[in-house]
């Protein structure tokens, strides 16, 4: 067995996961898993810079998840920085910071490294299962882009393209202004919903150019959005990992907690108990995309993984 960290900085959460990998059975043994909402990625679509307030959050939870890793005794530590550090013109302000506290220096990868870790996450332990076929669509539906993946044993196909739940709601969900300092609109305007799903539209044509969606068998769905929707749907009065995980949820109870998720207030949304305080304001942004995909897939369901690109970067340590 080999101790490792994995590290995933997205655009709206940063995740830690410590674990003992077996390389030789392919076995992956959870020892502690988290995540914090600190949005990295606030104002990053319209201003092109990381945010003073959103580094320091992102340096605090860097903090606690040092000390977790150090009283764990992980031997090695991966960290994997995606879209918000991508698009960042002071992105070195960041690499600084992550140095200085864990002693790694954040790797900024490419839409499709991300890709294939996502793939890697989600799929390793499906290999062989019964009622799923292949090929598989693995979506990985972050803060501000969304990665697709075709393949079987193997990638195929993938593309990443900029569209996710805090790009779309900060782009078009801010009242009169538009902009991100603007209140958000409660609910949202049929109009700011139409502009969001043509932006979806327009990324899925881009995500065509690379990856034939509609010959994947099944769907498999990660990231917050994802296992949200799905926390909704299954009724869940708390947030329960387990019965999330491989959890399939359909078309139709999708396009049901997403009506409901576009047409409630702020207030409304925070009463739903599974719903991270953290997520009330995109989630309604998240859920579109989801849903949008699935309509141009043709998927009568959803697979959904709580093992993600985390899992793929512990297994890219190994």
């Amino acid at each position: 067995m080999t101790r490792v960290a994995a590290i995933d900085c997205g655009t709206n959460s940063i995740r830690l996961l410590v674990a003992d990998l077996d390389p030789t059975t392919g076995e992956l043994k959870d020892l502690d898993r988290r995540m914090q909402i600190v949005r990295l990625g606030q104002g990053v679509d319209r201003t092109g810079r990381l945010a003073p307030e959103a580094l320091e959050r992102t340096f605090a939870a860097c903090r606690e998840y040092a000390a977790v890793i150090k009283g764990l005794g992980a031997e090695r530590l991966r960290f994997v920085a995606t879209s918000a550090s991508r698009d960042a013109v002071n992105r070195e302000d960041f690499v600084r910071g992550v140095v200085d506290i864990l002693g790694v220096e954040p790797e900024v990868i490419s839409g499709d490294q991300e890709a294939e870790f996502s793939f890697t996450g989600a799929t390793k332990e499906l290999t062989g299962h019964p009622h799923l076929q292949l090929p598989y669509l693995v979506v990985d539906i972050g803060g501000g882009s969304t990665e697709f993946v075709l393949g079987g044993e193997a990638v195929r196909a993938a593309r990443s393209v900029d569209v996710g739940c805090v790009r779309m709601t900060e782009r078009h969900l801010h009242a009169a202004t538009g902009g991100s300092d603007a209140p958000l609109s409660d609910p949202p305007t049929v109009a700011q919903i139409d502009a969001i799903k043509a932006d979806i539209a327009a990324a899925l044509d881009q995500a065509e150019e690379s990856v034939p969606l509609t010959e994947a068998a099944t769907l498999v769905g990660l990231a917050g959005s994802v296992t949200t929707v799905a926390a909704i749907a299954l009724g869940l009065d708390h947030y329960d990992s387990a019965a999330i995980h491989h959890s399939r949820i359909s078309l139709a109870t999708v396009r049901e907690v997403t009506e409901r998720l576009v047409t409630s207030t702020h207030a409304e949304r925070a009463a739903i108990p599974v719903l991270h305080p953290g997520r009330i304001d995109v989630i309604a942004a998240g859920a579109l995309v989801l849903l949008s995909i699935m309509e141009r897939v043709g998927a009568e369901e959803v697979v959904v993984s709580e093992h993600d690109i985390l899992d793929g970067i512990a297994w890219s340590i190994a």
